[in-house]
């Protein structure tokens, strides 16, 4: 008697980074959340989510919550729950990116700055507090700050974000219409370790019950933001930035290895 096996995930899906076939990677429960690294674990859901690896650019991803509607996204990942697999997101990350902010723009600062996707809003007030003049703050998951702000931006701030984007084309080109020029997004998201063949999906980073569904490479970030005409820099493996020119308050810790080409840059400053 022949046996026929279905499968529950696509063979193949389109890399939503380069356009190549991407093959399954690997499965994981939806429980699976990024707080394994301080060895906190939920139950079993029985939901599989299934995630996908391109061989040509190495972007990780799922597309198991491509269809989800913003009140989807509310009900099932950002609920009250979410505290539980993300305590950082109650104030403790938007104290130190406020603190990192303050010691990388201690030279010159940006006169108008959008907090783009930054939850409940307290990085905006931190920066207010600290002085920045103009702060706005959206993020369309939060129904108090989900309205869409006028003008455009010379700093774009970006913390922990677009990890979270079904997709990441349209986050990257929505976060550069709000941007001034010359302007500078600064954003951060964890790039895959070296050894992610050997780790898979236990990569502590690879969580989608915290709505983590785009994971980059070095190579599918280049490949996602490059196409929008701009410079791509890294402090190191998880804060990045984005310019076409170098704006004024940036200028003390962005250096051109090579004034004719806008997207060979390297940062002078590794640690903030």
């Amino acid at each position: 008697m022949e046996m026929r096996l279905q499968p529950v995930c696509a063979v193949r899906e389109t890399c939503k980074c380069c356009g190549a076939d991407a093959p399954p990677f690997g499965v994981v429960d939806f429980h699976k959340n990024c707080e394994i690294l301080r060895r906190k674990v939920l139950g079993v859901s029985g939901v599989p989510i299934y995630y996908h690896r391109c061989p040509e650019c190495g972007f990780l991803f799922t597309t198991a919550f491509d269809g989800f509607t913003t009140n989807d996204f509310r009900r099932h990942i950002y609920n009250d729950d979410y505290v539980l697999v993300d305590p950082d997101y109650r104030g403790d990350r938007a104290l130190a990116n406020a603190d990192m902010l303050l010691s990388l723009f201690r030279a010159a600062r940006p006169e108008r700055v959008l907090d783009y996707g930054g939850g409940n809003g307290a990085l905006a007030a931190h920066l207010r507090a600290a002085g920045f003049d103009d702060v706005k703050m959206y993020d369309p998951f939060v129904p108090e700050h989900a309205e869409r702000p006028e003008g455009r931006f010379d700093c774009v701030v970006c913390f922990e974000v677009v990890e979270h984007s079904t997709d990441p084309e349209y986050t990257f080109a929505d976060m550069c219409d709000f941007l001034d020029e010359p302007g500078l997004i600064l954003f951060s998201t964890l790039l895959q370790p070296p050894d992610i063949e050997c780790q898979g999906l236990n990569w502590w980073y690879a969580g989608p019950r915290n709505g983590h569904v785009s994971l980059f490479s070095p190579a599918s970030l280049r490949m996602i933001v490059e196409p929008l005409g701009y410079g791509l820099a890294s402090f190191n493996q998880n804060l990045h930035v984005l310019f076409r020119e170098i704006p004024d308050f940036a200028r003390h810790f962005l250096i051109p290895r090579d004034a004719h080409r806008y997207a060979n840059y390297t940062t002078t400053v590794l640690a903030c």
